[in-house]
């Protein structure tokens, strides 16, 4: 450390459980990245438990992270996060960088970037992909607005992430909307419900299943899940397709249960071809009973105009409210051009939460 930098950024290595001496590093890194999501957004909605914050940062086959921090004066100032996909998209990398307000202006985030950038450089990515978190309000204030070019959404330019993403080369491609729904307060699913399925009943089914796909749907969900990549609105992020397989389910799943997530899925079959044709996901982590975590949904192209969108989530909002007596409330998060989704999810009861900024940046 120089005279003028008083803090120090160190490799974090995970250690084999939460508990022991081996762990207090971790549990250092995960309560300041809790301390830091609730002074944003008022709850820790959004932050990882432990459990599932270390299983997700664990290597796997297809994913391995390099984790950072910043220490002042004994305390967790910043943390950053190195992110490699190592089956797809072999020339991206994603980073996080947080933060703690009360030590920003030091430069720490600029030293965690440069961490973040020569881990990815290390394994040859050019293309660096980030985010920054803006709740809502902002929006109808006259703020100067960074504007993907979409044209969907937008984040204030007076943002710090906003402007330390600029200052630091990278561009926004991309603003998704982050989405919450009381359940408590939820109406209007009857008459939903009775329009969807008046228009498709007879040509789909809806199933349901926990956790684990059953086997003689596995591969035509490896199908779906790997449209993900290549159906869903990317806006101007270089996003390839992922290559899915059984296998590939099977570690999802497996790992999700090992986050201490239970997974809720509905999925609409074709009756006549006995193609899956849509799908959607709802996680409960044990850790936050109070809270559903609306993840992937997809409707195949060849098969959109049906409402399966809305039949699929429906059937597991039904599921979630009758399953999880203790869960308030659900979260989602939609590209701002995916205007179909979105519409439904405002329809179930959804409301603005606030956006995310999709950024990228080209590298050498």
């Amino acid at each position: 450390m120089t005279a003028e930098q008083d803090f120090a950024i160190r490799e974090l290595l995970l250690p084999g459980s939460l508990d022991g001496d081996e762990a207090t590093e971790f549990r250092e890194v995960s309560d300041a990245l809790d301390t830091m999501a609730l002074a944003k957004w008022g709850n820790r909605d959004r932050a990882l438990t432990p459990r599932s914050r270390l299983t997700d940062w664990r290597p796997t086959p297809y994913f391995e992270l390099d984790a950072f921090y910043a220490r002042v004066d004994g305390k967790i100032a910043g943390v950053g996060l190195c992110r490699l996909s190592l089956q797809d998209n072999l020339d991206t990398a994603w980073i996080r960088l947080e933060v703690a307000e009360p030590y920003r202006e030091r430069g720490i985030g600029g030293a965690l970037l440069e961490k973040a950038q020569a881990s990815a450089g290390a394994r040859d990515r050019h293309v660096l992909q980030s985010s920054t978190e803006h709740p809502a309000g902002f929006e109808g204030r006259g703020l100067d607005l960074v504007e993907p070019a979409t044209g969907a959404g937008g984040v204030p330019r007076s943002d710090p992430g906003v402007a330390f993403a600029l200052r630091n080369g990278f561009s926004l491609e991309q603003t998704s909307r982050f989405s919450t729904l009381d359940l408590a307060s939820a109406k209007g699913w009857d008459a939903l419900e009775a329009e969807a399925y008046a228009r498709s009943r007879a040509d789909y089914e809806i199933l349901t299943w926990t956790n684990r796909c059953p086997e003689e749907y596995i591969d035509q969900m490896a199908v779906l899940m790997g449209k993900m990549s290549t159906d869903s609105p990317a806006g101007g992020l270089d996003v390839e397709a992922e290559a899915w397989d059984a296998r590939r389910v099977r570690d999802t799943e497996n790992r999700a249960m090992a986050e201490g997530q239970t997974g809720l899925v509905a999925v609409a079959r074709h009756r006549g071809s006995g193609e899956l044709a849509a799908y959607t996901v709802i996680y409960v982590d044990e850790g936050k009973p109070w809270l559903g975590d609306q993840d992937d949904t997809l409707v195949a192209r060849a098969h959109r105009g049906h409402s399966l969108g809305m039949m699929v989530k429906l059937a597991n909002l039904r599921r979630l409210r009758a399953g999880f007596p203790a869960v308030e409330r659900v979260m989602t998060f939609n590209a701002e051009e995916n205007e179909h989704m979105l519409a439904i999810n405002v329809k179930l009861g959804f409301h603005i939460a606030g956006y995310d900024g999709e950024w990228q940046k080209r590298v050498k």
